[in-house]
């Protein structure tokens, strides 16, 4: 049987697939679990209706993130921070507080795009990688000074 893939689903195919797979698994599985529907021809020109829009819905938020990496290029970041002797932190600067620096500055960022190998632990300046896709990723300057 024939059955075009509402979500991904694993060992089988992505969202919105066009698949072939046994009557009982459609049937028993994926029917009632609403993780695919029959492959008709109406259904069929639907997926491809569908198709065309992801697409179209994909091309504009590359264009938004294009804009957005140009925009974080150009922006440095002050993170105060406690420090002690030979410029070591008392503490360390996270994804989190360069994600919230960054929001002080009008860039909304989610924490977990920022590429930290490690906590910052000391004063200085820092180039932080933030990434988005792979062919998009935009690096930000960070200055971590003293309190």
């Amino acid at each position: 049987m024939k059955v075009i893939l509402k979500e991904t689903v694993k060992g089988l195919g992505e969202q919105g697939a066009l698949k072939t797979v046994k009557d009982g698994y459609a049937t028993n599985y994926l029917f009632p679990k609403g993780l695919a529907f029959k492959a008709t021809d109406s259904n069929i020109k639907r997926l491809d209706e569908y198709k065309r829009a992801l697409e179209k819905r994909k091309i504009k938020e590359d264009e938004q993130i294009k804009a957005l990496v140009e925009k974080l290029n150009t922006i440095s970041c002050n993170i105060p921070a406690q420090a002690g002797e030979d410029d070591k932190l008392y503490g360390s600067v996270t994804s989190q507080d360069i994600a919230d620096a960054l929001k002080e500055q009008g860039v909304d960022v989610d924490k977990r795009k920022i590429i930290l190998e490690e906590p910052i632990k000391q004063l200085g300046v820092y180039s932080v990688p933030i990434h988005f896709s792979q062919n998009l990723q935009a690096e930000v300057k960070i200055w971590v000074i003293k309190a």
